[in-house]
């Protein structure tokens, strides 16, 4: 059977190219008909929608929600414009670049504030004004980036924190580096001269999981106990990827695979993974007259 790859609609997947335009067709991830369009989706409005499978409850609403870069691809079907909207709202400091306590080097993971109650679709001028999401590290592949509000990163930090020994400095670190500062790691001078802190303050950060040692001199920003939410995340994305790999042709309706019973490893849920899977390009989206289909890429 012959079939052309196309990109899945903005507001569900993202693929790798647009073939036909103002066609409307069932979102599964929705199940609802959405118009598909090049340019209907932003960065922001992929965020919020992200943020909103995230499972707060899963993690007793100690984490703050955390988005994948990898996922707002898949929403977004301009890599670079979703890249540099990203990036203006680092410059005004709402989104927070970091890396989970317990992860590897090498990998980011993004933590954003809650505004769900603004308009789906949002323009670069408009990100640019709110400023609203911070980009961070997440340590289990290079090409791995979180994102989180920043709201949310500065309540769970405090609440983390509260009646500890390192509170003081904490909320030292939230109120005078966190609003100044959007770098992903922090170099000795810059924490000592810049922002005035003691050397035992900064142990204080590493011991609350704020900080993790880069390398002698240096720290990551992290985000305290996001080690779990990275083992969840990485054995879910091998179990979801094993379920396409396990169908016949090694490709399978995504609607199917939305209706199956979730295997025990996908903690954090299959439309969560889904999008990570198509926006990392881990597997290729087919439109059929059954349906998007995924398909493991050819090696």
């Amino acid at each position: 059977m012959s079939r052309k790859r196309q990109r899945l609609v903005p507001e569900t997947l993202g693929l790798k190219r647009w073939r036909e335009r103002g066609h409307t067709e069932a979102d599964p991830l929705r199940g609802e008909a959405v118009t598909r369009s090049p340019h209907s989706g932003s960065a922001r409005a992929a965020v919020t929608e992200l943020v909103g499978l995230f499972p707060r409850g899963l993690f007793e609403d100690a984490l703050p929600p955390i988005a994948l870069k990898s996922q707002v691809y898949s929403l977004v079907p301009d890599r670079t414009a979703a890249d540099r909207q990203l990036r203006k709202n680092l410059q005004y400091g709402h989104i927070k670049i970091s890396l989970p306590r317990n992860a590897q080097r090498g990998v980011e993971h993004l933590t954003l504030t809650p505004f769900f109650s603004l308009p789906s679709i949002w323009t670069q001028k408009a990100l640019q004004e709110q400023g609203e999401i911070r980009i961070i590290q997440l340590g289990f592949d290079l090409d791995a980036h979180g994102i989180i509000f920043t709201e949310d990163y500065k309540n769970r930090v405090l609440k983390a924190c509260d009646g500890r020994s390192y509170a003081g400095a904490v909320q030292k670190f939230l109120a005078s580096v966190l609003p100044a500062c959007g770098d992903l790691s922090f170099q000795q001078d810059q924490m000592t001269q810049t922002f005035g802190f003691r050397d035992t303050e900064i142990t204080q950060l590493v011991n609350a999981g704020v900080l993790t040692v880069r390398d002698a001199g240096s720290w990551w920003l992290a985000v305290p106990g996001a080690g779990r939410f990275i083992k969840y995340f990485v054995k879910g994305r091998q179990a979801v990827l094993g379920m396409v790999r396990k169908a016949k042709y090694r490709e399978l309706l995504l609607s199917e695979l939305l209706g199956r019973r979730a295997p025990a490893a996908v903690r954090l849920g299959l439309a969560y993974h889904v999008h990570d899977l198509i926006g990392a390009q881990l597997v290729d989206c087919v439109s059929t007259t059954s349906g998007t289909l995924l398909r493991l890429p050819e090696t």
